[in-house]
């Protein structure tokens, strides 16, 4: 039972250490340098954040036996989605969750990535395109914090 302990705990310091990177680089650092192409490093810590505090939730209840965790990815995301709610974790930043991993999918398969202007364009195979802005990637910051204060309070650590 302490080695589960451990991997929830784990996962969540992860979770917040790549959040403390993400909130770096976007306020410290980008104000600096000012070069667009460090809101995808940004993008890849938020990711990283949002896939640890997932797994820090799913490694706890599964500690407590309220779940089951399975080798594919999207049952357990499916898992997560049925249980958000016991960590008072809103549809809306559900939403946002999935727009954040969605984004950072796209990113690490995209064939193109260039900076037009103040924004980021990120091609997909299909030649659809998305943004990202600098004030997406802050209001991303604001929901990941607040999820994750969420998760700090139920997991306790």
């Amino acid at each position: 039972m302490q080695l589960q302990q451990e991997r929830y705990i784990l996962s969540l310091e992860k979770a917040k250490k790549s959040l403390e990177l993400a909130d770096h680089l976007t306020y410290m650092t980008f104000p600096i340098v000012k070069e667009n192409k460090l809101l995808l490093k940004v993008l890849d810590e938020l990711y990283s954040s949002i896939i640890n505090a997932i797994n820090s939730i799913l490694q706890y209840e599964y500690l407590y036996k309220r779940i089951q965790i399975y080798k594919d990815a999207r049952e357990n995301f499916r898992t997560f989605k049925r249980i958000a709610s016991r960590y008072n974790i809103q549809e809306e930043q559900l939403n946002r969750i999935i727009e954040i991993l969605s984004l950072g999918e796209k990113h690490k398969n995209s064939p193109l990535e260039f900076s037009k202007k103040d924004k980021i364009v990120i091609m997909s195979d299909n030649s659809k395109i998305e943004t990202l802005t600098l004030e997406k990637i802050k209001s991303f910051l604001t929901e990941t914090k607040d999820i994750i204060r969420k998760i700090g309070f139920v997991v306790k650590i």
